[in-house]
């Protein structure tokens, strides 16, 4: 691994190879400043392909494949809007779908309308729709999941073009917490009450959700939320602006010979079933895990820990996919994928919320940064009061400097000269 997300510059995303052909695929419309913010946003709308298939996740739990949310951010103007036509046509048969269940609703509406007053009224159709409209209600999400777990627990998709949708989704802000997390977890939602349409109930929620918005919606939608669980369950892919160059971004179309090449791999996600340990899937978040706590280490935050629990488990959750997409065969391509997509989330979240995080975490004035490496900012030697100054400045608490120095030491950052008294950077 040789991701640095606390750079400017975003992770370069691995060229596609034996076991993620099908990403070369998925970004082939696409214009070429777009294909790496696509490619986690098409893995969320094809993980909503995937029913009755579970996998276990190296902390001895099994887990499905729905649940994944995410959230593309770019400025207005910068080509969000090459999301839906990919989408929309990763999710045909979901559409065909859903016509004939708003043909039967329709005529339920009819046969409903022209019965006597005194006549008995036809029973509503149980028919969920597996592609709803990004403007439904929260009762009406609800009542969809439940109908979508007494057909067999399918998974719904939704593509929110503006994440202010996620509020009427979740019946207000105050409840988009909640109802997300739910999501993410596989829980139940909703009230077990008596209405005049019948008794309501509890969903078991399957989701899938991928959302767009510029960075200022995307930093008013979740600041309150930094610390309560919601914000790392969203996996983020951040498109910064560029140079002007005058120059409209090519795209291409989604139809003939690319859709044919696409059937074969949404037929795989629908034959697969049952339940599957991928050992090296496993192996390999094993070693994102490691790599995730160096990374705080580097920065010294405890919240940037934290939130990359759930970005490893995210990125589990596209290597199990891409696994399936390639007949159920592990290759290394895809563990290079697996790895980018959990340093691009987290890189993603530090180019756009860096400066909360950090004000979140602290009861200190707001911060300029985010968490960075506070190698970088330190010379090749240096002498533990320099870090003591950095660490003040940080905001931190100046007493925790011998402590960061034996953590450094223990994982190999730095040598110490006992000569000197002064620490070195170690070259790897």
């Amino acid at each position: 691994m040789s991701y640095n997300i606390f750079s400017k510059a975003a992770p370069v995303m691995p060229g596609a190879g034996k076991g993620t052909e099908v990403c070369k695929l998925l970004l082939s419309q696409a214009s070429s400043d777009m294909r790496e913010a696509l490619l986690p946003m098409a893995l969320v709308a094809l993980s909503a392909h995937v029913s009755e298939v579970e996998f276990l996740y190296p902390d001895g739990r099994y887990h499905e494949l729905c649940g994944q949310m995410g959230h593309l951010v770019a400025a207005s103007g910068v080509g969000k809007g090459q999301l839906t036509p990919l989408v929309e046509a990763l999710m045909r048969s979901f559409r065909a779908h859903d016509k004939g269940v708003y043909e039967s609703l329709a005529e339920w509406a009819r046969q409903t309308k022209t019965r006597a007053a005194n006549k008995p009224k036809p029973e509503r159709p149980e028919a969920p729709l597996w592609f709803p409209p990004a403007d439904m209600t929260h009762p009406f999400f609800i009542q969809n999941a439940m109908a979508l777990e007494s057909q067999g627990g399918r998974t719904q998709y939704l593509n929110l073009p503006e994440v202010e949708m996620a509020d009427r989704l979740c019946g207000g802000h105050r409840n988009v917490s909640q109802i997300i997390r739910n999501i993410y977890d596989r829980e139940r939602a909703g009230q077990v009450r008596a209405t005049a349409d019948g008794v309501t109930g509890e969903a078991l929620l399957r989701v899938s959700i991928t959302m767009s918005s510029t960075p200022l919606a995307a930093r008013r939608f979740y600041k309150n939320d930094l610390l309560n669980g919601l914000f790392g369950r969203i996996a983020f892919a951040y498109r910064p602006r560029t140079a002007r160059t005058g120059c409209i971004p090519r795209q291409g179309r989604y139809e003939g010979e690319w859709l044919d090449r696409m059937d074969v791999y949404l037929e795989r996600l629908a034959r697969s079933k049952g339940r599957f340990i991928v050992p090296g899937l496993n192996k390999t978040c094993l070693a994102l895990s490691e790599e995730m706590a160096r990374l705080a280490d580097k920065a010294d935050d405890d919240l940037l820990y934290e939130i990359s629990h759930r970005s490893v488990l995210t990125a589990w959750k596209k290597g199990a996919l891409l696994w399936l997409l390639h007949s159920q065969e592990w290759t290394r391509s895809i563990a290079r994928h697996v790895e980018w997509f959990c340093h691009y989330d987290l890189w993603s979240k530090l180019q756009i919320f860096g400066d909360m995080l950090q004000t979140a975490s602290q009861d200190t004035a707001p911060a300029k940064t985010g968490p960075s490496n506070m190698l970088d900012d330190l010379p090749r030697t240096f002498h533990p009061s320099q870090l003591e100054s950095l660490r003040t400045a940080r905001g931190k608490a100046p007493e925790g400097t011998d402590h960061q120095l034996a953590v450094w030491k223990s994982r190999g950052f730095i040598s110490y000269s006992k000569e000197t008294g002064m620490y070195t950077k170690v070259e790897s």
